[in-house]
């Protein structure tokens, strides 16, 4: 139970990696805040959390508005007094070179990916320092490090994400608060099943994702949410300011090792 007695709110907990993420925490003990925009999903998970025997609730944010943060974390602190662990999940993905990026898009993407990510932090901070202790991981990824072929919104996003990440770090260490970043490569999750006509495509779709990767496959969210676990807990109590990179060996060598389009 590395999360026992602990409080976590995770943003876009109702699908995907984040929803891996939260069901890990609850069987690890945390009592989960799911800050999500879709309540349906995001009351579902809570379900089953609490079938499982955990502790959750879910409270409706979009992470691209101050105002929605700042009510998530005082529904969380209402709820269950404290804040230990703070995963910004939250993000899209759009493609697009910088050509066939809109203003729109550009602005959609960043808003959603680093402003999001800075009005939660902004929120969850002041209680952590209040409390003397505190974990964020933000969910940075492998493009963030090395780019990717018609991601020129996304992949900026991400590098930005894990700049805040080492700046969070810096600044909040000697109060008690460790600030790090996983980094996925690519992750099967189900946004991508819009991108085959049926099971048996989709299947040859991550095959043909993953066999390029060093390892030959694409990771699951449960792997990805094990790592932001690791993160999470005192296993890592000496990292801050870090990136966990969880991507099948894609950039062990300075480059993406397979160029992934829409």
């Amino acid at each position: 139970m590395k999360l026992q007695h602990k409080v976590a709110i995770i943003t876009g907990g109702n699908s995907g990696i984040g929803r891996a993420a939260a069901l890990l925490f609850a069987r690890e003990g945390a009592r989960v805040v799911i800050a999500a925009r879709d309540a349906a999903k995001g009351e579902a998970t809570v379900a089953e959390i609490q079938q499982a025997g955990g502790d959750a609730a879910f409270v409706p944010c979009d992470v691209r508005r101050l105002e929605d943060c700042e009510a998530a974390v005082d529904a969380a602190i209402r709820r269950f007094g404290r804040i230990d662990v703070l995963f910004n999940n939250a993000g899209i993905v759009l493609f697009g070179t910088v050509i066939e990026t809109t203003p729109e898009v550009w602005n959609d993407v960043w808003t959603t990916n680093v402003s999001g990510t800075f009005f939660m932090s902004r929120a969850v901070l002041p209680h952590m320092i209040g409390q003397g202790s505190g974990v964020i991981v933000n969910n940075a990824s492998d493009w963030g490090i090395v780019g990717g072929v018609r991601a020129a919104a996304y992949a900026t996003t991400k590098g930005a994400v894990i700049q805040l990440t080492r700046s969070m770090a810096l600044d909040h260490a000697r109060q008690g608060i460790r600030v790090n970043a996983v980094c996925p490569g690519d992750t099967v999750v189900d946004r991508w099943r819009s991108r085959a006509d049926d099971d048996a495509a989709f299947q040859e779709y991550v095959r043909s994702i993953g066999d390029p990767l060093p390892l030959g496959r694409v990771a699951t969210v449960d792997e990805i949410a094990r790592a932001v676990l690791f993160l999470s807990c005192d296993d890592s109590s000496y990292m801050t300011g870090q990136l966990l990179v969880i991507d099948g060996g894609n950039t062990a060598g300075g480059v993406a090792a397979h160029f992934n389009s829409p």
